[in-house]
């Protein structure tokens, strides 16, 4: 049996130490890659050989010799001392038992994945193996030396594997909505201890800051807002003499994210549009043809099509006013004002209110890696501090093609290095509580099936 996707039931059921990403080795990320089954440092043991029976199912050498590999593959360090040998090939029978216990409980509890579920991860992963050798022949020797054979069997040991992982985290989620998986206490030297083991592993912590921003947008004229509006009620009528809704979307709306599909805005809950686009659609019954509304987008007609208690389904056609270096030079200057005010000493909730664009967002309370930010704000925050205010700067609005002006405060700002356990004692915590919980289901499962190691 391949087991290229093989690794703990633990790490399976509770995902990885919740360490610093570029620090986490994920079993999901684990990438299959067609390794020599043997090493030539390694002990002798004939493959075949049963080392374990877990119910009507036995495990051989070379199972627990493929999942070694394939760790091997992601950077584990395989002993050649025959006794470090033998006591990691005996860790890994452990998790090839756990597993199957799991796949075992999850049959028992009827639990079935179908062939649909699995078709993008299986592909996914054939594709990044194959995507490995530079010819199609290269692939197909490797396959057969492995004892795959074709790249068809090898798809469908994929589908299997991917099936087991599958049945055993829903297996997982079935008894813990049942109330199987039971919470675990963990003590302060436990974090201590798990914190020292994998310390080594970490990455240095990034510098990071937190703040909080004014967002000035450029307004159009009124000029500009006449015409539009102008335009908005054209349409307006053309769609009330009969005119296909989603046909003129296509042809005029100004929405680049839904105009090719006719205007649809899906299914939203009160809270996920602008206020003014959200009191009109939520007002309406289906079939309604709303007039032109202006919001900072532009002027919408919207249609709604279904409607559910908390929910309605619609769509809309926007019609922008043109916005020209006047008013980008206007915002720009109502942004100087606005740090100008800040500074003062008026209060950010007032500003927010007269000023900021509602389209983003006004604070970033996470600590924020600043090696990550986008580079107009890494350039404008370089060198400040906690309580530094942050003058104007232009960002591009893409979407909207147009240039937006950036007023912010530091309101925390972290220098990088070492973490410490106190950075990471919460999600030391809850890792080692969820794999607590595991190992003690895991271990009550067992007892349920006849389980005999032979190594």
């Amino acid at each position: 049996m391949k087991r290229f996707l093989s690794g703990p039931v633990l790490a399976v059921a509770a995902m990885a130490f919740a360490w610093p990403a570029s620090a986490q080795q994920k079993p999901d990320s684990i990438k299959p890659a067609p390794v020599r089954l043997f090493s030539a440092d390694w002990p002798t043991f004939p493959v075949d050989r049963v080392v374990a029976i877990v119910g009507d199912q036995s495990v051989v050498f070379s199972d627990v010799l493929e999942v070694i590999n394939q760790r091997r593959a992601q950077g584990l360090t395989v002993p050649t001392d025959s006794l470090e040998f033998l006591a990691m090939a005996r860790q890994v029978l452990n998790d090839l038992i756990d597993e199957e216990v799991l796949v075992q409980k999850a049959k028992e509890l009827k639990v079935e994945v179908g062939d649909a579920d699995l078709v993008q991860p299986v592909e996914g992963q054939f594709k990044e193996v194959h995507d490995r050798f530079k010819t199609e022949a290269e692939f197909r020797d490797v396959l057969k030396k492995e004892g795959i054979g074709t790249p068809e069997e090898f798809r469908k040991q994929l589908t299997e594997q991917y099936r087991r992982r599958a049945m055993q985290q829903r297996a997982i989620e079935k008894l813990r909505q049942d109330g199987k998986v039971l919470p675990a206490v963990v003590t302060e030297q436990q974090i201590s201890d798990a914190f020292e083991k994998n310390k080594s592993t970490f990455p240095r912590r990034p510098a990071t800051v937190t703040f909080r921003q004014v967002i000035v947008a450029p307004r159009a004229s009124d000029a500009e807002r006449a015409r539009a509006k102008a335009k908005a009620d054209s349409l307006l009528e053309e769609l009330k003499k009969g005119a296909d809704f989603e046909q003129v979307a296509k042809r005029s709306s100004m929405d680049q994210a839904s105009k090719e599909t006719g205007g649809d805005l899906g299914w939203f809950r009160r809270g996920q549009m602008v206020p003014e686009f959200e009191r009109t659609a939520f007002a309406m019954v289906p079939g309604q043809l709303s007039v032109p509304i202006e919001t900072v987008f532009g002027f919408h007609i919207i249609r709604v099509d279904r409607v559910k208690p908390a929910e309605v389904k619609a769509r809309h056609i926007l019609i922008r006013p043109k916005i020209d270096s006047t008013n980008t030079l206007q915002a720009q200057a109502l942004a100087d004002s606005v740090y100008t005010l800040w500074k003062g000493g008026a209060s950010f909730d007032t500003l927010v209110a007269k000023f900021h664009d509602p389209r983003e967002e006004k604070v970033i309370p996470t600590p924020f890696d600043r090696s990550q930010l986008p580079p107009a704000y890494a350039k404008a925050f370089e060198g400040k501090q906690q309580g530094d205010f942050v003058a104007p700067f232009p960002i591009e609005d893409a979407r909207n093609g147009v240039r937006k002006f950036v007023v912010a405060q530091v309101t925390s700002s972290a220098e990088g290095g070492e973490y410490t356990v106190a950075d990471l004692r919460n999600r030391i915590r809850d890792q080692l509580q969820e794999e607590f919980s595991m190992r003690r289901l895991l271990d009550t499962l067992r007892k349920g099936y006849y389980v005999a190691i032979k190594l």
